[in-house]
């Protein structure tokens, strides 16, 4: 095949520090090549790094990019001067960064940022670059395109923005698409159209596209071949077929090993006496929006997000609510914390929620959140000790402070963070730590009360394979010894099977169908449960 693109001996260093060790790739044209690994392993670094976007990074080595427009020999992307770097990007090269909410600027409608590129790379006029882009949508399938087209990012969805993201990529025809984790924020159904799009245009265009992904059945689904990054090294490459069926390194089938597995205990007899943890009847939640024209000055209007829900959660039982995004899961979160108003009946501990701080505060204790991403929702400033802590001092306990800070290690020590690990543990700050780290900590607070029930936001949806099988094998095993019960909001289905009793099925802010996991995944009755299981096993 010929070849598009030649990469001998990268290193990228910072401060002297190499993090990516002498890579050697090849794409050819046309061709759909993965570079996978878990998080450090160097793959968006190294594709950053490519058209040179990673600001103080000591780049050396040879990255010649073959065409009609440059010399026989190639251009070399790391020697080339800015000016001539600047026609490459986007016209020959494009990226799909991972978060398009993120990479889209929010002060500017999509359009008018798709007909911007138009007008730098290709010369056309305001009007004809609008007209151009507006087309460019409609490629995407984005509904609407005209006036999705005037929208600005946060007025579409998820998987609009990631069209957008595409349209814009794709808006001069470049010959390497480099695709960063497209799909990873997205619901099945639509990581498979995504996929598909990409799939479409890649044979239209005959462009090439190097996929970086941590998602192996993506690789199996797109990807010609893979090449797989173990700490800035490759480490094996090859067809997806060979290295999946016949994996040659350690890491490779280490990655390929790392499904959810299902590891749950029965709902333990000794509770079935007593009251469930969580029970709700026509649970209703809805949110005010705003009349359109001149009727929104005498009023507003009702956008119901869950509608009469039916559900309870027994004492060490998992619930796992599986939807799109808008389907209402979130909310219906939302609303069991308390956080939300909500309309019907909602009992946690046999309890309902008053919205009044002091009465609610002792309820508080009994349920508790573990968000998706640990990142955002542990605070920055804080050290371990601190956040970890927080729940005792709201709670009036351990007032000591030595009492303080032996209850915050036992509940590191709970999910496996030590101080022999980690040397001035309490000391540390949560950007020290590793996505699945940060985790740990996050489920280390929220334990640290002893609550009745957890409810867990997409908890792995942000890890690698490897860390997610981690985390997983973490709450089974909390589950397990303490009699837990957790309420699960994903949209991965895998997750479900390996962690959940029974099953909730939610569709634009209603219940289609429940039962135990096996009834619902493995015989869904509802037509869009089994659109979701048909697009897992896609995926």
């Amino acid at each position: 095949m010929t070849p598009l693109l030649q990469v001998r001996n990268l290193r990228i260093a910072f401060d002297g520090k190499d993090v990516v060790h002498g890579l050697d790739l090849d794409i050819a044209a046309g061709e759909k090549l993965a570079l996978v690994g878990e998080s450090g392993s160097g793959k968006t670094i190294t594709a950053l790094s490519l058209l040179r976007l990673v600001p103080n990074a000591e780049l050396s080595g040879v990255a010649k990019l073959f065409g009609p427009e440059g010399p026989p020999g190639g251009r070399d992307l790391l020697s080339i001067s800015e000016r001539e770097l600047r026609g490459v990007r986007g016209r020959e090269i494009a990226m799909i960064f991972q978060e398009p909410m993120t990479a889209l600027n929010p002060l500017y409608p999509v359009g008018d940022q798709i007909a911007e590129v138009l007008e730098l790379h290709e010369g056309l006029g305001r009007r004809e670059a609008q007209a151009a882009a507006v087309q460019l949508l409609a490629d995407t399938g984005v509904p609407e395109p005209a006036r999705r087209a005037r929208s600005f990012p946060h007025q579409l969805s998820g998987g609009q923005r990631q069209r957008a993201m595409i349209a814009m990529a794709l808006a001069c025809k470049p010959r390497l698409l480099l695709a960063d984790e497209p799909t990873t924020a997205l619901d099945v159904t639509l990581r498979v159209q995504i996929l598909d799009l990409l799939d479409k245009l890649q044979q239209q265009h005959g462009m090439a596209v190097l996929l970086i992904t941590h998602d192996l059945n993506l690789v199996r689904r797109f990807a010609d071949r893979v090449a797989v990054m173990e700490q800035g090294r490759l480490v094996e490459e090859g067809a997806v077929a060979t290295v999946f069926d016949a994996p040659r390194h350690p890491y490779t089938r280490k990655l390929i090993d790392s499904r959810p597995a299902r590891d749950v205990v029965a709902v333990p007899d000794a509770d079935a006496g007593r009251p469930p943890v969580l029970t709700a009847r026509g649970l209703r939640v809805s949110y005010p929006v705003p009349r359109p024209g001149i009727r929104g000055w005498f009023g507003r209007d009702a956008f119901v997000a869950v509608q009469g829900a039916d559900l309870a959660i027994a004492r060490g039982e998992t619930l796992g609510v599986v939807g799109e995004s808008g389907s209402g899961k979130s909310t219906l979160a939302l609303a069991a914390l308390g956080l939300l108003p909500a309309q019907g009946e909602l009992r946690i501990d046999g309890r309902g929620w008053t919205r009044r701080t002091a009465t609610d505060r002792p309820l508080r204790r009994v349920v508790q959140v573990v968000f998706q991403d640990p990142f955002s929702s542990l605070s920055p400033r804080l050290t371990v000790e601190e956040i970890v802590g927080e729940g005792l001092a709201v709670h009036g306990e351990a007032a000591q402070a030595p009492q303080r800070r032996q209850r915050v290690l036992e509940a590191l020590a709970d999910v496996g963070l030590t101080e022999a690990q980690f040397p001035s543990l309490l000391q540390r700050y949560p950007h020290e730590f590793s996505g699945g780290q940060r985790q740990r900590l996050a489920i280390a607070r929220a334990l640290i009360v002893d609550p009745a029930l957890l409810v867990l936001d997409e908890p792995t949806s942000a890890l690698d394979v490897t860390i997610q099988k981690q985390v997983l094998g973490l709450l089974q095993r909390l589950q397990r010894e303490r009699g837990l019960s957790y309420l699960l909001i994903t949209h991965d289905v895998e997750v479900i099977r390996a962690m959940a009793h029974r099953v909730l099925v939610m569709k634009d802010g209603a219940v289609v169908e429940q039962g135990g996991v096996d009834q619902v995944l493995d015989a869904p009755q509802h037509p869009y449960t089994r659109q979701l299981v048909a697009a897992a096993l896609a995926d």
